[in-house]
């Protein structure tokens, strides 16, 4: 048997070709341009956060503000209304001094009646209206049925009789007329004769 010939040739590691080495001044860059970008959306986060704050600030503010001036406005008109009633209240006290010194009846409804145009006036100008209801068509949305009665010269639905006056706010109905209406019978359909059978036995 023949020795073994010894392998001088040691394997040397290769070398990275140029093409091979890291790139490492571009990754480097890459990061840097990352970095830029995080800073950049970290500070759109935190001007987006202060301005919904401040809309936040703001709404809160609005709603307090609103209130109040509902509020005040509220206030406003009720003192509006009484204030524009306290003639009447004047009118009524005139009234009900008179008819204790009166012996007339006629001159105490007749100072009742002024006092009564006074007031509808005063309830007009802040838009309450009557609604009509005797002698009208039944209307379930401005009148409310509380009985009926059967007249038979009077259309069927009409409204006989007002026991409450309804009122519009605005043209809206607040309280609707309590009414009797007309409901007559309906004629009897005649029934139909049976012929007569002949008696076969």
């Amino acid at each position: 048997m023949f020795p073994k010939k010894k392998d001088n040739s040691k394997e040397e590691p290769q070398q990275a070709t140029p093409q091979e080495q890291p790139k490492a001044e571009p990754i480097a860059q890459d990061i840097q341009e990352l970095q830029k970008q995080l800073e950049g959306l970290r500070k759109e986060k935190d001007d987006i956060f202060a301005k919904l704050q401040r809309v936040a600030a703001d709404y809160d503010n609005y709603q307090k503000r609103s209130t109040k001036q509902t509020t005040e406005a509220v206030s406003h008109e009720t003192e509006k209304i009484i204030k524009a009633l306290l003639p009447v209240m004047d009118d009524f006290e005139r009234v009900l001094v008179n008819a204790q010194c009166s012996e007339n009846a006629d001159a105490v409804i007749k100072g009742i009646g002024i006092v009564y145009e006074h007031l509808k006036g005063v309830l007009r100008l802040e838009g309450v209206e009557q609604i009509d209801a005797a002698g009208e068509k039944f209307d379930p949305a401005r009148h409310q049925a509380l009985t009926q009665r059967a007249e038979q010269d009077k259309e069927n639905g009409i409204v006989l009789e007002e026991l409450q006056k309804g009122y519009k706010l605005n043209g809206r109905v607040i309280r609707a007329s309590r009414v009797v209406i007309n409901k007559t019978p309906a004629p009897a359909t005649p029934q139909p004769e049976e012929p007569e059978t002949k008696d076969t036995q």
